[in-house]
């Protein structure tokens, strides 16, 4: 989850590594650091907290060999010595590190044998210290293939030793990209720290380990064999990965759906029919798909659980959804019958990955929904379904979602026409109301300032439960989500059928309730759910989009969606009141939005 930098080319300020850094701090930021060579030394500057605390140690220093780190702690302590870049013991090789190397602990019990000294509790400090003990009779880059032979887990490394012009990496299970550049290169852990620089770049290959030298890149397998460098062309522009006017990335983010959804409608329906290009799955292959799992972790969990409704309404056939580090240590039994809808904004999510790897180990094929190309995931599937959102910068996933969410809908009705389910009368009139989302999105965000009004009244209360039913008992479990996520009041999602088993002993005048109660065929079974918490004095937020007036008079306060002509379309149309509600909360109490504490954007460690 970490993000690294290391950079070699024409001399820059060292402001240059630090300003790269702060496009990758979402992945982590409880701790940074920054190494450059130097007239024949190295200067090291680390840092607790946030890269600006870097930033404000540092002078104006020249250089062309450095490294740079941003930290989500695993294995210790976010404090001065548990962050990066780590060395070895002579003060020479330096290390930053994305993963987990998970035999550490039996490493560092050799090493400190053979007398070298630890100085944190890391499980990144082993490496120089590796490097330190082949290098004593190899050179540094046959060091880096013996200690990649000694690493067991995760890792993105990036180093450089001493009184050497060379910078070394290896990438096994966790993400790094070489941005190519006019005089130098540029190796990041995402594509947003690479932009403002170039659009050139190679997606490292998994278990590849290289040596950059000013212009010349050598990148090898773990045994060493030559690796040919596959060159791309990213189309981003910089703006994408801007705030723009907005406040903060999630603001803009929520704001971006409407767009996000039109990009998708533009892209996969064309001639009122849907088209996946990248499926990679012929239809008789389709048509025999017997079961469904879903992989999926935290908000693309709840996307997930949203698809699982559609696809057993639409398609007919049993769905299984799991939490990805729950699905990898499972005993699921696979056939070539079996589809594997893997969920991941990034791609590089790291259970989901396992899981899907294990899936395909035993016969089932593998269609990724993600919204990075180039991905893990997405080189690891069969098939792709792009979702098309764009970069996403606020740790609380927004766009992401929704787009996820939509997709899922696309190929639910896809797969219900491949198996002659769905008649076209009915899935014409489902896509005509898909293109009407956006609208219901942008009339909603023409309402933003009244949701911010009702969410300063509710931010008062230190406990909440959202629910919902049917294919709204996900958009409570995300709406409680993105508010603990970014306000840190506890909340809860749950069914509102099973209020009465257990949470409706948490409700009293001190605790809110958000109830998701839209016009569907369990409307009035949730107005039931409403009436049994208004009996025990809750303070109810409704989100609505059609009440008569002896309904109103059950809720605290309305949030009102517009009136959906398919109410299968709601989970797209309520996400963004909840996602807004979850947001004015958090600047109201005056909370870290874009960077809640503990979390980071891309989980790539277990």
């Amino acid at each position: 989850m970490c993000g690294i930098v290391g950079y070699i080319g024409k001399e820059k300020n060292i402001h240059f590594l630090v300003d790269t850094l702060k496009y990758l701090e979402y992945r982590g930021y409880d701790s940074c650091g920054v190494a450059v060579a130097k007239n024949g030394g190295v200067f090291l500057q680390k840092s607790k907290g946030k890269i600006e605390n870097l930033k404000a140690r540092l002078k104006e220093e020249k250089f062309s060999l450095g490294i740079a780190h941003t930290r989500w702690a695993t294995h210790g302590v976010p404090n001065h010595l548990n962050s990066h870049p780590h060395f070895d013991c002579c003060k020479e090789i330096f290390v930053v590190h994305n993963g987990i190397i998970e035999n550490y602990a039996t490493l560092k019990d050799r090493l400190i044998r053979k007398g070298h000294k630890f100085i944190s509790q890391t499980d990144t400090e082993v490496i120089p210290h590796l490097l330190e003990e082949f290098n004593k009779k190899e050179d540094i880059f046959e060091a880096l293939i013996h200690t990649v032979e000694e690493l067991e887990g995760s890792f993105a490394i990036v180093l450089f030793r001493k009184n050497t012009h060379k910078l070394l990496f290896a990438k096994k299970d966790s993400p790094l990209i070489l941005g190519i550049l006019e005089e130098g290169f540029l190796l990041t852990s995402d594509i947003p720290a690479i932009l403002p620089f170039t659009k050139e770049l190679i997606n490292i290959e998994d278990k590849s380990l290289g040596v950059l030298e000013d212009n010349r890149c050598r990148i090898f397998d773990f045994n060493g064999k030559n690796r040919k460098l596959k060159k791309e062309r990213v189309e981003l522009h910089q703006v994408a990965i801007s705030k723009k006017d907005y406040s903060h990335f999630m603001l803009k983010e929520i704001f971006e759906q409407p767009k996000v959804m039109e990009r998708l409608i533009s892209f996969y329906v064309k001639d009122e029919e849907i088209n996946f290009k990248d499926l990679n799955l012929p239809l008789t292959k389709l048509k025999e798909i017997s079961k469904i799992f879903i992989f999926a972790c935290g908000t693309a969990y709840h996307a997930g659980f949203v698809g699982k409704y559609l696809l057993e309404k639409y398609v007919g056939v049993d769905v299984e959804i799991d939490v990805s580090s729950e699905a990898r240590y499972r005993k699921i039994r696979f056939s070539s019958k079996d589809l594997v809808l893997a969920i991941s904004q990034s791609g590089e999510t790291a259970d989901t990955l396992a899981a899907v790897r294990e899936a395909k180990r035993k016969g089932a094929k593998v269609i990724a929904i993600c919204n990075v190309l180039g991905s893990t995931l997405t080189k690891e599937s069969e098939g792709l379904i792009s979702t098309l959102a764009g970069p996403e910068i606020g740790v609380a996933s927004t766009k992401a979602y929704t787009a996820q969410v939509f997709s899922l809908l696309l190929f639910s009705l896809y797969l219900a026409r491949v198996k002659n389910i769905m008649n076209a009368n009915s899935f014409a009139n489902f896509l005509k109301e898909l293109k009407n989302v956006p609208l219901y999105q942008k009339e909603i965000l023409e309402r933003a300032n009244e949701i911010e009004k009702i969410a300063n009244k509710f931010s008062r209360f230190g406990c909440f439960l959202f629910l919902g039913r049917g294919i709204n008992y996900p958009s409570a479990l995300e709406g409680a989500l993105k508010l603990k996520e970014i306000s840190y009041i506890p909340a809860e999602g749950y069914p509102a059928g099973e209020m009465k088993h257990g949470p409706i002993a948490l409700i009293d005048e001190y605790r809110a309730v958000v109830c998701i109660a839209v016009k569907d065929e369990l409307y009035s079974k949730m107005i039931s759910n409403v009436q049994e918490i208004k009996a025990r004095k809750g303070k109810v937020l409704g989100v609505v989009n059609d009440l008569n007036e002896d309904e109103a008079r059950l809720m605290d306060e309305i949030i009102t969606v517009p009136n959906f002509r398919i109410t299968d379309v709601s989970p797209l149309v309520v996400a963004v009141p909840l996602q807004l509600f979850a947001y004015f909360v958090a600047k109201n109490l005056g909370c870290e939005i874009d960077q809640p504490r503990n979390l980071a954007k891309s989980v790539t460690v277990e």
